[in-house]
């Protein structure tokens, strides 16, 4: 009986250690994981089946299978893949229900009431910033950025702030490409003036844009820490207001993103600029 009773323990050991899994299924994860943790937003069947470790035939397969379903966006003329919106609807549900839009709403809706604009909390994903929070101050003058909106991470005031506060080495490998978007038009892209904006960011502990990817409507932006001072994405304000209205929206929305981040956990006073330094409420 003894010996029956250890045989039929180390078979229950062994079932309870099996852990059923779908190769096919697996490696369309791993073909999705492929494609969104590079800088690259777009990637050949060839650089990606190699780096899953499979055929090009299977990884054709399991893409094209993706790509029916909205997971996968194919190129026809560059003939590469990248990731598709139908992530976004599946974010969406995921994004409802993380902590960092929850934390930041009352501090959104207080901003946007104070200064009728739309203030947007963007978080990194990759070479863009997602819409996950938003609060509309001034209900007659909208803007129509629904949650789960994608910007890149160079467009405007936010690539601005959140560049600015990057890592240098992470900084330097994003502006060594040959596309960045600070001014909509990447011909327009003067290295200088970007290098003297970010400094002024640095300073400040916001960044600006006059009209440059919207005529007419002007931005303010500051970047958001989290949990061991990791940069998760920034504070945006949009709004018809006036260029002078800056110098007050500015440091207003330093003051929240400093809020926000010590909210989320980050050690403000050592990732801030000083007068930027404010104590959450």
């Amino acid at each position: 009986m003894g010996h029956l009773s250890k045989e039929k323990k180390k078979s229950n050991q062994r079932k309870s250690s099996y852990q059923p899994i779908v190769p096919a299924v697996e490696q369309a994860c791993r073909l999705l994981l492929c494609l969104g943790k590079d800088s690259d937003f777009r990637r050949g069947l060839t650089e990606v089946s190699r780096e899953v470790g499979i055929h090009k035939s299977k990884g054709f397969s399991i893409l094209n299978t993706l790509h029916q379903f909205g997971f996968v966006e194919k190129d026809l003329q560059s003939k590469t893949y990248s990731l598709g919106p139908g992530l976004l609807f599946l974010s969406r549900h995921v994004l409802d229900n993380i902590r960092y839009p929850e934390a930041a709403a009352p501090f959104l809706q207080r901003l946007a009431v104070e200064t009728n604009g739309t203030v947007l909390f963007g978080l990194i994903n990759g070479d863009h910033v997602i819409v996950v929070g938003k609060h509309e101050g001034n209900q007659n003058i909208g803007f129509t950025v629904r949650l789960g909106h994608r910007f890149h991470i160079t467009l405007g005031a936010h690539g601005k702030s959140i560049l600015a506060f990057m890592p240098e080495t992470e900084r330097e490998k994003v502006l060594s490409r040959k596309k960045v978007f600070f001014y909509l038009d990447p011909s327009r892209v003067d290295r200088e003036l970007l290098k003297q904006e970010m400094d002024r960011c640095r300073a400040l502990g916001y960044s600006q844009d006059i009209g440059n990817i919207t005529p007419g409507v002007n931005a303010v932006s500051a970047p958001l820490f989290a949990h061991q001072d990791k940069l998760i994405g920034c504070l945006l304000l949009i709004g018809t207001f006036p260029e002078k209205r800056i110098q007050q929206y500015g440091p207003r929305v330093a003051e929240v993103a400093v809020q926000i981040s010590q909210k989320l956990g980050a050690d403000v006073e050592t990732i801030y600029p000083k007068q930027s330094s404010h104590k959450g409420k």
